[in-house]
């Protein structure tokens, strides 16, 4: 009986020294922007989108306007409706898919106009969520037998039978509509409703392969449009980044989730060093103590802040050329905070519905962004007066 005392007296210290070690995240709030709800992408791949209306329906709200909820997949719909006849025209030489950026985001607000979400949910096909498996392998199949063909010319009847499988999958593209008694177009929705200037909102990345201080195509499979960004170096990145939080502004962010520091379901996106000689001395004996398997256990545990890694513009760009920074996911920074140890995390927006530890949110460490970020989506007055000079951007 002693002995299974004693036991339980020692389980009960070691739970009490773990509970004392295991401090968790203590978030201060900094900037913390308005944003309408989490929305859920499901399973399709169409997070540019979500994203992307995400950060304008926030505009919205900037603007002093009732933000709408705007129709991802009529912007969905009308790139993949492009994107076709780019596809063809270049033989089968280009990315092919459910991808894209922000860019594809702005290209249709300026040439089709935005509906709300109301007016064009894009569900034409049994399903509650976006479920986009079936749909993607159709039309790439389609475009693939379309330029394959025997004919030896393409037929006048191809755009319409592509079209017709959009219209099947996701509903015929409306022409007008009403909304609270109104009657619209997509474009008098835009300019009446909306009220955003397309042509105010640019990209910025940071990669040293071309020069600071210029645009260029961004090298991303899914750049269809072959979109440009603007380049500046990673200080002046972060600078905007924190500019435009300051200053009211949120951040669409086109980003590399595929680390293993980031983690949907702890909400947190982290760059955990694991050099232990680059750690302070205070903090070496204690990792040195352990095995390499416990080290890496304690770094990805997510359960409380771990010294990070010093991130450099050779390492984002080192990182971009081995493939190790994709451009793997879109989302939104709507606001900033730091934990207990005064590190600056980043509030992002995520499309992937409301089941993690913040309800739809995750919040990546300055050095995680510095790291992964793949470019950005602001408006062109979060920039300062400098760099906006710099940049020739008026």
């Amino acid at each position: 009986m002693k002995i299974l005392m004693t036991l339980c007296m020692v389980l009960f210290s070691v739970a009490i020294i773990a509970q004392d070690e295991a401090k968790g995240f203590e978030f201060e709030t900094i900037y913390d922007l308005e944003a309408t709800c989490v929305k859920d992408q499901y399973r399709s791949g169409t997070c540019w989108s979500f994203s992307g209306l995400g950060f304008f329906e926030s505009e919205m709200i900037r603007l002093g306007k009732n933000p709408a909820n705007l129709s991802e997949m009529f912007v969905v719909r009308h790139c993949y409706s492009d994107k076709a006849e780019k596809y063809v025209r270049l033989h089968g030489s280009l990315n092919f898919g459910g991808g894209g950026a922000f860019h594809d985001v702005v290209y249709v607000m300026k040439k089709y106009g935005m509906v709300p979400e109301e007016v064009y949910g894009g569900l034409n096909y049994g399903e509650e969520k976006h479920v986009h498996g079936e749909m993607d392998e159709v039309l790439k199949a389609y475009v693939d037998a379309v330029i394959k063909n025997k004919n030896k010319k393409l037929t006048t009847a191809w755009k319409n039978g592509y079209e017709g499988i959009l219209d099947a999958y996701l509903g015929e593209m409306p022409e007008s509509f009403e909304v609270d008694g109104k009657t619209y177009t997509p474009q008098t929705y835009l300019d009446d409703v909306i009220g955003i200037n397309p042509d105010d909102y640019i990209q910025v990345s940071s990669y040293s392969h071309h020069p600071f201080y210029s645009k260029f195509i961004i090298e991303v499979p899914d750049n269809w449009m072959w979109g440009e960004v603007y380049n500046v170096p990673m200080d002046d990145l972060m600078s905007i980044f924190n500019n435009s939080l300051e200053n009211g502004y949120s951040i669409g962010w086109a980003a590399d989730v595929s680390e293993k520091g980031f983690s949907y379901r702890n909400g947190l996106a982290i760059v955990p060093e694991s050099n232990i000689e680059e750690l302070a001395d205070s903090e070496q004996s204690k990792w040195e103590a352990m095995t390499p398997a416990e080290r890496n256990k304690r770094l990805y545990s997510f359960e409380e802040p771990v010294t990070e890694k010093v991130i450099t513009q050779e390492m984002r760009q080192e990182a971009f050329d081995n493939y190790e920074t994709t451009d793997d996911h879109g989302m939104q920074i709507t606001g900033m905070v730091k934990d207990q140890n005064g590190t600056v995390y980043y509030k992002v927006k995520n499309s992937w519905n409301t089941g993690n530890k913040y309800d739809g949110y995750i919040y990546a460490s300055e050095a995680f962004v510095k790291y992964k970020t793949m470019s950005i989506m602001i408006h062109k007055d979060a920039l300062t007066k400098d760099l906006k000079k710099k940049l020739g951007v008026k």
